[in-house]
């Protein structure tokens, strides 16, 4: 995933992780044309099927303008060789306009947006730099897209805030008319700025805006349950959409509960890569690609590390777990608890994991029974 602006935002969330790391790049941050076009060069190489697809995020993207991503589809354009092109970008929307509207829908984005639920929760953490709540502008940002029949999905952040209102979060995100939701769990280390230049291993103090385990399991269990009484088939939510191609057999889709990791590099402004934009410390850089080439970093030794450290520092607790094949241990970076035993690498998350997994587990077998007899599951639960 790019990052055009860096950590450059125009709100000032309460919670975001990744504005601090504007200390690690002062002064302007904004991606040059001879690190984008190297950018999508070596996206294009890397990827040698018959469709390349590119994720744009940040910060927040849009302040780079859209003469910046216009030259963008120039350069897939001239470098993709008649290969289909595809971009996702992550915004806040609150700078979305008709002319972005006209742009994305002739160029085929699809737009993620960040919306926390209603005014009493959004506004409470995604406010903008003079401390106002966001949601009026990105609900008008929300209705550009669907004005101009842009394809947009819902990105919603789970804090110890909104966990506490499952139902009311979910009824929200489909009355604004959100097809498309994924849930991200907040969990974020309490150190100070200047620590946070570093990775701080083993187990640590959290933000008090970080989800609980049990907080987390719940609100998956009850927004399922939601989900279930009317929504099959009509919204998608990621992590069930996951968890049911899991229940039938296939790999994840997601990094998160992939066996290794290592796929997903974030790109900053200035050409320099990193392992993972959870990861964006020193000693998780790769290299810059004004001097290397994005393949050989990605398929490098140091990544190829990254990546297996994820299965190989997995605790005996989830290598013997029922759920591990749903799980994989989750993401390295909250891997922040010790087992009953001791052993350290256990997920801040996994009580919360398993609850979810054996609440929705009768749930899934009977959706893979139906699917696999050829019976539609629309109006059937």
């Amino acid at each position: 995933m790019a990052k055009p602006a860096g950590g450059s935002c125009n709100l000032d969330c309460s919670y975001c992780f990744y504005t601090k790391k504007t200390a690690m790049y002062p002064g302007p941050r904004r991606m040059s044309p001879a690190v984008l076009e190297r950018y999508i060069c070596g996206m294009i190489e890397a990827n040698p099927g018959p469709e390349v697809f590119f994720s744009w995020q940040g910060g927040e993207p849009t302040l780079m303008g859209l003469l910046f991503f216009e030259k963008v589809v120039e350069l897939q354009q001239q470098h993709g060789n008649g290969r289909r092109i595809t971009n996702a970008l992550q915004t806040n929307g609150t700078l979305l306009n008709d002319e972005w509207g006209r742009f994305l829908a002739k160029n085929h984005f699809l737009v993620g947006i960040s919306v926390d639920g209603p005014r009493e929760v959004h506004d409470d953490q995604r406010c903008d730099r003079r401390g106002m709540g966001s949601l009026d502008d990105v609900l008008r940002g929300v209705e550009i897209l669907k004005r101009h029949r842009v394809e947009f999905n819902v990105l919603t952040v789970v804090s110890a805030l909104n966990a506490q209102y499952p139902e009311v979060v979910y009824r929200f995100l489909r009355k604004i008319g959100a097809q498309h939701l994924q849930f991200i769990p907040l969990v974020e280390r309490a150190v100070a700025d200047s620590d946070d230049l570093e990775s701080v291993p083993g187990e640590v103090e959290l933000t008090q805006a970080s989800v609980s385990a049990e907080a987390y399991g719940d609100f998956l269990c009850r927004v399922f349950d939601e989900w279930l009484k009317r929504d099959v088939g009509k919204i998608f939510v990621r992590d069930f959409e996951d968890m049911l191609n899991l229940w039938l057999g296939n790999p994840s889709t997601l990094c998160v509960r992939s066996e290794e990791c290592g796929r997903a590099v974030a790109l900053e402004h200035n050409g320099d890569l990193y392992s993972c934009d959870h990861y964006v410390y020193r000693e998780h850089r790769l290299g810059n690609l004004l001097a290397d080439d994005l393949p050989t970093l990605v398929d490098g030794p140091q990544q190829r590390a990254f990546g297996q450290a994820k299965h190989d520092t997995l605790p005996q607790q989830c290598r013997e777990c029922r759920w591990l094949f749903a799980c994989q241990g989750g993401c390295p970076k909250h891997r922040m608890g010790t087992t009953a035993t001791g052993e350290p690498s256990l997920n801040h998350l996994c009580a919360g994991w398993a609850k979810f997994c054996e609440h929705a587990d009768p749930t899934l077998r009977w959706m893979v029974g139906e699917l696999r007899a050829g019976r539609p599951l629309i109006g059937r639960r």
